[in-house]
């Protein structure tokens, strides 16, 4: 039986252009409730999910449901203004296109995963996405990505992730699944190989134009 090889797609960040909506809107809330963070802290905790950024950030200090509402309320406004990172869709299509299974492998929750999806506008190719509701922990833990797995039935061993974050990364590690890094969240390609990318490119219109010599290549 032929294992079923795929790619699994972060989307915040990686697709959609929000790393630094987030970080605005999380360093509102985190000010909103009373508490001082530099936004640049702010930034390189995106990535994790809720659970994991308000503890990483306030330690003790913040209530996470608390601040979580707040930080959706504020992300929300932007829903409407947000756009697709150039390539986005073609990226997906063209890894379909090769006969990959394309899974989205989000913490987002649920309705704001199926803004996401409109916006980047390839849902005739995913195969399968996941979302909070999905999984009990955030990156850098990987549930997400076994809940993607699993939903997919992509087999892990001839997978690769693509993201944006070292929360990515090291979630992907942990899974002993590839991970290629795009710079257009913010955190710079050395600092993503330090995680251990193994390969980075700008955004996803730059990874679709080395696809077919790109980590990708392995699961062709």
């Amino acid at each position: 039986m032929t294992a079923t090889r795929g790619v699994l797609f972060d989307v915040d960040g990686t697709l959609v252009d929000t790393t630094y909506l987030h970080a605005v809107t999380w360093w509102e809330a985190i000010r909103q409730a009373g508490h001082d963070v530099p936004m640049a802290e702010v930034h390189r905790g995106i990535g994790m999910g809720s659970d994991k950024l308000v503890g990483h950030l306030l330690g003790d200090d913040g209530d996470q449901e608390e601040l979580s509402a707040a930080h959706d309320v504020l992300f929300s406004a932007w829903w409407e203004r947000l756009r697709p990172l150039p390539g986005a869709a073609d990226l997906l299509r063209g890894c379909a296109d090769r006969g990959l299974a394309v899974v989205l492998a989000s913490s987002a929750k649920d309705e704001e995963l199926d803004k996401l999806r409109r916006i980047i506008g390839a849902d005739d190719v995913v195969t399968a996405a996941t979302s909070s509701s999905d999984a009990e922990g955030s990156k850098p833990e990987p549930d997400i990505l076994q809940a993607a797995l699993d939903r997919s039935g992509v087999d892990p061993a001839h997978s690769v992730f693509v993201g944006d974050s070292v929360w990515d990364v090291q979630a992907s590690a942990r899974l002993d699944i590839p991970c290629i890094g795009l710079t257009c969240g913010g955190t710079g390609a050395a600092e993503l190989t330090a995680a251990g990318a193994v390969e980075t490119y700008e955004n996803p219109a730059a990874l679709l134009a080395a696809l077919d010599r790109s980590a990708i290549k392995r699961l062709l």
